[in-house]
């Protein structure tokens, strides 16, 4: 090919630059309106918009209590009359009357003890009794015969009818008839006395209930030794653990930092990790005058004002101290911070977090406790409001604070 025709083959660029120009212009065009208008869904997504942050607190159902509570504290159910019922003598149990959960009256015969040696001694004091009746009467019979003697003498012995040395004998006579009395009489008087001690060791053998209780746990089984020191081997000594649930109480730990807000008498609610949905009266009743050093703790002990059979002791409790009483049967409610109403035209309403907006929902408002509202319409438990409201508007994107 010769340069003739290399000529022909370019391209006058004076003809091609307009064009070309063009087609960059339009192409620049479409590519700004096209961001634009990706600008413009972004924007109405909300994804340009910046977001308010806030804070929030949840809508949760709160108990009156939950409003007045100056602080809590964890414990344990206890009874404060419990005993282990035991005996004073050493034998073999031969009857047991009572199991777990048996409620027994005072003076209720709990268990028996083999006492066939103890009944011996009883039936052999009794007949020492009767003994010194009959000795005693004997003896009283001798000094009233002495008496009439020592009487008849007396009268005649001035007038000569009986010698001094038989008025003599006879005043002696009296006096040791006299004497013999006095001596029969104190028998009589100690072998009453060994009866009755007899009659004691009879009774050690039946062990009786102390005060009414509830039989918290049973010891011993008809056929094992009791005795009172334990000494010997596979001894038991007691026979049942009791408990007077009356007198159950909370025995609450308090920090040291804490005790001046507790007073004897304060009202108290007590809660058990074993009833959870049911809430119990308490006031307090004795603060321990000594702190355990190793936990920096004082004992505060809660008594229960109302008497319930799903009481045990042992059972964990938490104990809030009270500023002042709560109704009985007040039931639990749903409340917010006041700080996150609005009220606007005299009604009110919050802002709730959905979806990361903010979003205005109208409410029905109750009784104010404390900084809290209850809501009567408007909330569900769970949901997240609004609790710093300033600048927020419905619809803004809004992040929760950390």
């Amino acid at each position: 090919m010769s340069e003739e025709d290399l000529s022909k083959l370019r391209i006058d660029k004076k003809e091609v630059t307009p064009r070309r120009r063009r087609t960059r212009r339009y192409g620049l065009m479409a590519f700004v309106g096209g961001m634009l208008l990706v600008l413009l869904l972004l924007y109405q997504k909300g994804f340009l918009t910046p977001s308010i942050e806030v804070q929030v607190a949840n809508v949760q159902r709160y108990y009156p209590s939950q409003m007045v509570t100056l602080l809590n504290a964890s414990g344990y159910v206890v009874a404060q009359r419990k005993a282990a019922v035991a005996a004073k003598i050493t034998s073999q149990l031969v009857y047991l009357g009572v199991e777990e959960g048996s409620r027994v009256k005072e003076g209720q015969v709990i268990a028996r003890l083999e006492n066939k040696d103890a009944e011996a001694a009883r039936d052999r004091a009794k007949a020492e009794v009767e003994a010194a009746k009959h000795r005693l009467q004997e003896a009283q019979a001798e000094q009233k015969v002495a008496q009439l003697a020592y009487q008849r003498k007396k009268q005649v012995v001035d007038r000569g009818f009986v010698s001094e040395l038989e008025y003599d004998e006879a005043v002696a006579r009296y006096s040791r008839a006299q004497d013999a009395v006095a001596a029969r009489q104190a028998e009589l008087r100690a072998s009453q006395a060994a009866l009755a001690e007899a009659e004691a060791r009879v009774s050690y053998a039946a062990i009786q209930a102390p005060f009414d209780a509830v039989v918290l746990t049973k010891d011993a089984d008809v056929g094992d030794i009791i005795t009172p020191l334990g000494a010997a081997a596979n001894a038991k000594a007691a026979v049942v653990t009791i408990a007077d649930m009356d007198s159950l109480q909370v025995e609450a730990d308090v920090s040291e930092s804490n005790i001046e807000q507790v007073k004897v008498g304060q009202p108290c609610e007590i809660q058990l990790d074993a009833l959870p949905d049911i809430r119990f009266r308490g006031k307090v009743h004795m603060i321990v005058p000594t702190a355990d050093r190793s936990k920096a703790t004082v004992m505060v002990k809660v008594a229960f004002v109302d008497k319930d059979r799903r009481i045990l002791p042992e059972m964990s409790a938490t104990v809030a101290f009270l500023s002042q009483q709560v109704a009985q049967g007040e039931q639990p409610f749903t409340a917010i911070p006041a700080s996150a109403v609005i009220e606007r035209d005299q009604e009110a309403s919050v802002y709730i977090v959905k979806d990361g907006k903010a979003v205005a929902v109208p409410v029905k408002l109750g009784r104010k406790y404390n900084g809290m509202v209850s809501v009567r319409d408007g909330l569900t438990v769970g949901e997240k409001v609004i609790v710093t409201v300033d600048g927020v508007e419905p619809g803004d994107k809004v992040s929760v604070a950390e």
